[in-house]
Formats: structure tokens, sequence, C-alpha cells
């Protein structure tokens, strides 16, 4: 397996960044953060209110997952990624604040994308389907806010190994849209 992928340490710099490129396979590892769209949009409110986040995310990556509950000798339980699509409207002004990094499925908007170039950022897609396999990946789950969204909530991650695709690179390189060109008639 490491032979197909490329392994990416968290948080991310710039210069991982710049060495990413669409389509690449990638294991993360380190810390990642966990919020959907209800998590984003009190972040967002905060910093249009000048206040400071639960969390600094500056150089951070965002995984889009509320997980089921763990069982019994598990860390989490199953965790896969949410259409990332929910969290567009939000995800320019997390960009613009220094966030590095995000991890979900689907297509991003042009907004999205263009903040991304602007701000040297990278968006993984994670497999849809394979939340059993993915949860595997996270070591530990820690609760920092919003603890009344329940799996939804703002939670810190230790990832070891998970697996992902680079969708969109720093460069605004896109599989979604380079892809399916190689199959066109």
């Amino acid at each position: 397996m490491p032979d197909l992928y490329k392994r990416v340490s968290m948080p991310l710099t710039d210069e991982q960044i710049e060495n990413l490129s669409s389509g690449e396979k990638v294991l993360i590892s380190g810390i990642i953060y966990s919020a959907r769209d209800t998590v984003h949009k009190r972040l967002t409110n905060l910093l249009a209110e000048g206040k400071e986040l639960p969390v600094n995310l500056k150089g951070q990556t965002i995984y889009y997952v509320g997980p089921t509950p763990a069982k019994p000798g598990q860390v989490c339980g199953s965790a896969g990624p949410t259409t990332s699509s929910r969290m567009d409207v939000y995800t320019p002004q997390l960009l613009d604040y220094g966030l590095k990094g995000m991890i979900g499925k689907g297509k991003r908007s042009e907004a999205v994308i263009e903040a991304m170039i602007r701000n040297k950022a990278v968006y993984f897609a994670a497999t849809g389907g394979a939340a059993a396999v993915i949860a595997k990946s996270i070591k530990a789950v820690e609760m920092i806010a919003y603890e009344d969204l329940g799996a939804e909530a703002l939670q810190k991650m230790t990832v070891v190994d998970f697996p992902a695709i680079v969708v969109i690179d720093c460069k605004g390189h896109n599989l979604y849209q380079t892809g399916p060109r190689k199959y066109a008639l």
C-alpha cells in the first residue's frame, strides 16, 4: 500500500500543499478536526463578530464527518464523509482565516476553489461507503466545542494512515473535471 500512496502529515505546510497534485492517493496522519455545516455556521458567525474561534484552525484540516457512536473498545463509530457542498457557503471565509485542508466527498463551488487558490489550500476526498474502514484510521477523538450537536460537534481527531485522494490541489486542478475527460468519446 505505501508504494501507491503519498504520505501527508498534519498540520499541512505550504510546501506540502504545493507538492500535492490532483489525482494523487494519500495517507494522512496527524491531527484533523471534524465539523459539518452547523459548526461551520457557528465558526463563521464568530469570525464575523470579531470573536476568537474555540480552536485555532490556521494551517489545519477539517473533515466533514459526524461519526456514529463508538462501540465498546472503539475510539469512534463509522466515520464516512458527508457532502462537502453543504459547507461551501462558509468555506471561503474559513480559508481566508487560514484553514489549509478539507476532507469530504463531492464537488466544490467556484467560490471555494477560488479561495483555495488564493489561500494555497487543498481538498481531499474520502471514499463514501467506506465509513467503517475509515474509522480504523482514527486513533483518538477529543471534544472541542459545540457538544450540543452530538456527533456533529467540533472534535479533534488523531488519524494514522487515513486514506484519501487529492481532488482539488492548490492550483485549482480538479479531478472531478479532469477524471471524466479521460473517458469521454
